[in-house]
């Protein structure tokens, strides 16, 4: 049986990281992914002529982030695109009242405005929260606190609960007071008109990668450890699991021994969110040129209330929503059909007749994706970013865990997943890695 330094399980953006970093420093590595595509949950289907990112879409705050040092050392090209983190304001967008009408640019910077001062009142409530809180719990004491009408309560409390599910996939009431505490955005986002799962794909050029090997068991003894996919075994120094949340909390991958009480007991708390998008192609825009978003507030949006101008990637007049939390979940159980006829009802609200027909429309559902069983990871009421980072291991020294939930400073985001990816290829190693040199490896690579 052929043995390997390390096995890679997933080859998504922190397992191609890892594993890239250590075949580079000389290491035989094995990459095992369950998929028949690199990249998880980095998804981009270009069967239209274009391209359309199912899954990751954004790096949520460029300055100081060392994806976006990986992205302008490999010339991938981006553009700016700053109200992916649902921010109430700062970019042109059409804001709707809670009757679907259209507010002016008073009545909109009055409710910019609004969530400021809630949002300011709101860390000094977490502040003081108290252990098993959910962040629910701080947002009604501070609404409840706010003096305002209850028109305008209703609207900053809709914002409220869909900032959550959109950024943790989760219902405001399952998330912990502490759960956005890690959520800052430094500086513009970005998104990628050729696919951001180009990244994975090319950090993973010249790796050993097997495809459509789901990985079933992971065994470590006194001389390393033992990976099973399918009928066949893999045996390694050490083995970077880097599956997603989802998978390990569904017990997909069976740990022998049982995974140590500082690696199962926050596997067990933490949470797995579903996130799903809706896109949709029009034949010509009905919205404002220029408007980043639309926005319907209070009752008009309580179901389906963001949406996001992404045409500057086809060219082609086209809208992005999401559904996520317990929407996200109900509505993957339904038909394509009925979500687009569901979505343009709720536009028809903002804009009436001028609303046309798609002419194209993708719609994932994440949740049910036996891969992820999910989308990304959240802080479930009392858990901590502790929780994220005591998630990687090491057992026994030799089985690690990477991805997204691992990574406290910014989980359920590529960046968090770039970054863990790297620290568990350090810890292998035992030693540090510069990111600088690693791009500039994959980089040398490809020019030969």
């Amino acid at each position: 049986m052929e043995r390997y330094d390390t096995i890679v399980v997933g080859a998504g953006m922190s397992g191609t990281t890892c594993a890239r970093i250590l075949q580079d420093a000389g290491q035989r590595v094995l990459v095992l992914e369950a998929r028949d595509r690199i990249g998880g949950r980095m998804n981009t289907d270009r069967t239209a002529g274009f391209s359309v990112d199912l899954g990751a879409s954004w790096i949520h705050g460029i300055d100081g982030s060392p994806l976006w040092d990986l992205v302008q050392a490999l010339d991938v090209p981006t553009v700016e695109f700053t109200v992916g983190s649902f921010q109430a304001g700062g970019r042109p967008i059409e804001d709707f009242d809670g009757d679907g009408r259209r507010m002016d640019a008073a009545a909109s910077a009055r409710w910019v405005d609004d969530v400021a001062r809630a949002d300011a009142a709101l860390l000094d409530e977490i502040a003081s929260s108290s252990p098993g809180d959910t962040y629910l719990d701080v947002t009604e004491r501070v609404l409840d606190r706010s003096g305002l009408e209850p028109e305008r309560i209703d609207e900053i409390r809709e914002f409220f609960r869909h900032r959550v599910e959109e950024q943790c996939g989760a219902w405001i009431g399952d998330l912990d007071a502490h759960g956005l505490d890690e959520d800052a955005i430094e500086g513009d986002e970005v998104i990628f008109p050729r696919g951001y799962d180009e990244l994975p794909n090319r950090i993973a050029a010249g790796l050993d990668v097997r495809l459509s090997q789901a990985v079933t068991a992971v065994s470590r003894g006194a001389d390393g450890v033992t990976v099973t996919a399918g009928a066949e075994n893999f045996t390694a120094a050490s083995v970077v699991v880097t599956v997603p949340l989802g998978v390990l909390k569904a017990g997909a991958i069976t740990f022998e021994p049982p995974l140590p009480e500082h690696m199962a007991a926050p596997l067990g708390r933490l949470g797995m969110g579903v996130f799903n998008k809706v896109f949709l192609q029009f034949p010509e825009r009905f919205w404002d040129e220029g408007s980043y978003a639309i926005r319907a507030l209070g009752e008009a949006g309580e179901l389906w209330h963001s949406w996001y101008d992404v045409s500057a990637i086809s060219g082609r007049p086209t809208l992005l929503t999401f559904a996520a939390g317990p929407l996200g979940r109900h509505l993957q159980e339904l038909s394509d059909a009925a979500i687009v006829t569901d979505v343009l009802t709720a536009l028809r609200t903002l804009y009436g007749d001028a609303v046309p027909e798609p002419v194209a429309h993708w719609i994932t559902r994440w949740g049910q994706d036996p891969y992820s069983n999910g989308s990304y990871s959240y802080q479930a009421a009392g858990t901590s970013h502790i929780d994220h980072d005591a998630l990687a291991g090491p057992a026994d020294g030799v089985l690690h865990f990477a991805g997204e939930a691992t990574w406290g400073d910014e989980p359920a985001t590529v960046g968090g997943a770039y970054a863990s990816g790297h620290r568990a290829a350090e810890r292998v190693l035992g030693r540090s890695v510069d990111l600088a040199e690693f791009a500039t490896r994959i980089v040398a690579a490809e020019n030969g």
